[in-house]
């Protein structure tokens, strides 16, 4: 693999054990590896060149990664890896809330860390938008309220016919919804149907997916136009849908 076509990572922990670890392992994997040990150094590799892909700890040293991760979403569209040593439920809950892409425990196997990361990799690329935004009329496709959920290309449009990033759980997750307008799903059903949802998550991710499609999707995400709640049993999507 030459040198243009490597994918880059960053490696953002303050723990210069940790760094070195995974420098070494994922450049036996044919990456680039850059390293920080805090959000300074982060920027700016960020800023100084492209970046594929970030694996971030959760708890720095001074900083917060949750929300470093957030305000790497905000400008970059590259998939985010949360590392943490604590494993309770909630971190895991926040790390997704907050733009993270998937989530590994300290300490973790080398080997599905880096199965995980080329997983992400592949997803990315995958779901990265053409130049002109162009639906093709070929496609199989949902129509919303304006919008349009490509099913071929696995794409989502806003009313302007721009491309509107998704993870693959938030796409899977939103496709099965609107595939089956006022039909209600409890969690469980869901999680079952949605191909890009993990065999390992629980409900309260399903919550989580909701939230952040809701925020992408709906004007007011506290009073969702499209996406509803149905109290004990679930979640529905609100027709009508036209498909073409």
């Amino acid at each position: 693999m030459t040198e243009q076509n490597k994918k880059t990572l960053l490696v953002v922990d303050d723990d210069q054990d940790i760094r070195l670890l995974l420098c070494d392992a994922l450049s036996q994997k044919g990456y680039q590896v850059r390293e920080a040990e805090n959000g300074h150094q982060m920027w700016l590799h960020l800023e100084a060149e492209s970046v594929d892909l970030v694996l971030m700890d959760l708890y720095l040293r001074e900083e917060d990664g949750l929300n470093l991760a957030r305000d790497v979403r905000t400008q970059f569209n590259m998939p985010i890896m949360m590392l943490t040593g604590k494993g309770d439920e909630t971190d895991r809950i926040l790390g997704l809330e907050l733009a993270a892409d998937d989530y590994m425990m300290k300490p973790f196997n080398l080997r599905e860390l880096t199965a995980r990361i080329h997983a992400l990799l592949r997803r990315s690329s995958q779901a990265a938008p053409s130049l002109t935004n162009t639906i093709n009329q070929d496609h199989d496709c949902l129509n919303f309220g304006g919008w349009v959920l490509d099913l071929t290309a696995r794409l989502l449009h806003d009313q302007d016919g721009k491309y509107v990033t998704l993870t693959l759980g938030e796409f899977s997750l939103l496709e099965v919804l609107a595939q089956h307008p006022d039909r209600i799903f409890s969690r469980e059903q869901l999680i079952e149907k949605s191909r890009g949802l993990d065999t390992e998550v629980f409900d309260r991710t399903v919550d989580v997916l909701i939230l952040r499609l809701r925020r992408k999707i709906e004007a007011n995400p506290k009073t969702p136009e499209f996406i509803k709640t149905q109290r004990g049993l679930g979640y529905f999507f609100q027709g009508p849908v036209r498909k073409n």
